[in-house]
């Protein structure tokens, strides 16, 4: 019986329905497309390096000749010139997987990237004289890479939306926990990855309340999903308990059509993971949670590192802060609060102080608001530019935290989350960070709605932390602090 079983099986698999090829995709989700434009990018600041050189040299006269043969080539300091644009255009928020600026705004940063591009490139010929390449190719290839990379940029936004990019995905499903993925995913810009081409009504689901279109089933998945050419299948039916469709996924699944569960789905497409829908069984079975040795020992290197060249850089811009602060009222200059850190140990954090002395008369904690009136002049401009967190790199160099990780949170507000939010607790697996996930992804949190928010930023982050995700989050913190997004 069971071979007979098997025999039906594999006829509906590979004689029942027709053979298609599927579309071929460079990376897993929708990275394939940044990482296309990054490449795409990086060959059109080259060119520009180039063009810079011949325009410079006299276009193709016998000068241009001479500098190619007395020098060392061209392209290892194009290859350098165009690096630098491309992490000045990541500082800038530019290669985020859902970028919801406008063209103009768009355009804005790209000038912002080239003049910081400009700055450190500077920096880097000041201290290796060896790969300088002349002031007047550096400056005509700065302003050449700005307008190639605004067109780059224009075409990217037309041919992104196109349907030939977007992954056709078939939603198993269509109650509540379907519901989710228009709620969660609600802008264009959010689905520029995928399209939905419909939904099917599973068993125990509560109701349709799905908003798109229904498709009929008729036992056999796997032809459904071949007639709609679907790529993906995301598991979204309210009760798997009765009805769950194993073997018809399994046939999916063999025909080379990836199935996801909702939770996975989501957490890919919106760098979060869904509080709401998460069981602990899912926690415990996924993958991520990193804590090893090499891990550990790379990040506190990392952090040491980095705090250092922050300490030095900052020095100066510290030093004015701290004599503003005691001009304004004459009190203390730094603010200690306690706070939680890893795996729910309290420690002394230093900031700035940005409001009044008697903020707190009473000591009894208090949500920051916006436009706070315990602000003071200073303060205000300090927390808009995010100098306020400055004597923090000392907590780094201490141990107590790390560049990059959750928001430290204060023990009494950390108490009343913990009752009110499911999974606050795991946050704290990692060391708290100056700054992190869900402060480049979240606007400021005052309440406990924003800390639900905030806090599937930080339970990503958790799973996924590395150092690659570290250097994002840090470039990232650099347009947060340009833009004053989020600072109250």
């Amino acid at each position: 019986m069971a071979r007979d079983s098997l025999a039906v099986r594999a006829h509906r698999i590979f004689d029942a329905t027709p053979a298609r090829a599927l579309p071929v995709r460079l990376f897993e989700g929708h990275v394939h497309r940044l990482a296309l434009l990054v490449i795409a990018e990086l060959g059109v600041v080259m060119a520009c390096v180039y063009g810079a050189v011949l325009a410079r040299f006299s276009g193709f006269s016998g000068t241009f000749s001479a500098f190619q043969t007395t020098a060392d080539p061209v392209w290892p300091r194009a290859l350098l010139i165009a690096c630098v644009f491309v992490l000045a255009l990541a500082a800038m928020g530019l290669y985020q997987l859902r970028q919801r600026a406008r063209f103009t705004g768009i355009v804005a940063r790209l000038l912002i990237a080239a003049l910081a591009a400009e700055a450190v490139l500077g920096v880097i010929f000041y201290l290796a004289p060896a790969l300088f390449v002349g002031r007047g190719v550096v400056g005509l290839a700065g302003g050449f890479a700005f307008f190639g990379l605004a067109l780059t940029r224009y075409v990217f936004l037309q041919v992104v939306d196109e349907e030939v990019f977007k992954r056709r995905v078939l939603v198993w499903g269509a109650g509540e926990r379907a519901a989710t993925i228009a709620e969660r995913l609600r802008r264009r810009s959010d689905r520029r990855g995928f399209r939905i081409v419909g939904y099917v009504r599973a068993p125990g689901d509560a109701a349709d309340l799905a908003q798109g279109k229904l498709l009929p089933h008729d036992g056999n998945l796997l032809r459904l999903a071949m007639l709609h050419k679907v790529e993906e299948i995301v598991v979204a039916m309210d009760d798997r308990r009765g009805g769950f469709p194993a073997e018809e996924l399994l046939e999916c699944r063999l025909r080379g059509i990836a199935v996801y569960d909702i939770l996975a789905f989501l957490e890919r497409e919106t760098g979060r993971m869904s509080v709401e829908l998460m069981r602990p069984s899912w926690l415990i079975f996924s993958n991520g949670f990193r804590c090893d040795i090499v891990r550990l020992a790379s990040k506190r290197a990392f952090d040491v590192v980095i705090s250092i060249a922050v300490l030095f850089v900052a020095s100066p811009i510290a030093f004015l802060t701290a004599i503003a602060i005691f001009l304004e009222d004459r009190g203390p200059i730094l603010y200690r609060q306690i706070r939680m850190g890893q795996n729910g140990r309290e420690f002394p954090m230093l900031k700035f102080r940005s409001m009044r002395v008697d903020a707190e008369p009473d000591g009894q904690a208090i949500w920051a608001r916006r436009n706070d009136a315990r602000l003071t002049r200073v303060g205000a401009w300090i927390r808009r530019l995010r100098i306020d967190e400055l004597p923090q790199v000392f907590n780094v160099l201490i141990g107590h935290m790390s560049l990059v990780g959750p928001r430290p949170e204060r023990p009494a507000f950390v108490r009343e989350l913990a009752q009110a939010i499911p999974y606050y607790p795991e946050r704290h697996f990692v060391k708290p960070g100056i700054t992190g996930w869900a402060q480049v992804r979240y606007s400021y949190g005052s309440s406990q709605r924003d800390a639900q928010g905030k806090l599937e930023y930080d339970l990503y982050y958790v799973k996924h932390h590395s150092l690659a995700f570290d250097l994002m989050v840090l470039l990232q913190t650099v347009e947060i602090v340009l833009f004053r997004i989020g600072s109250r």
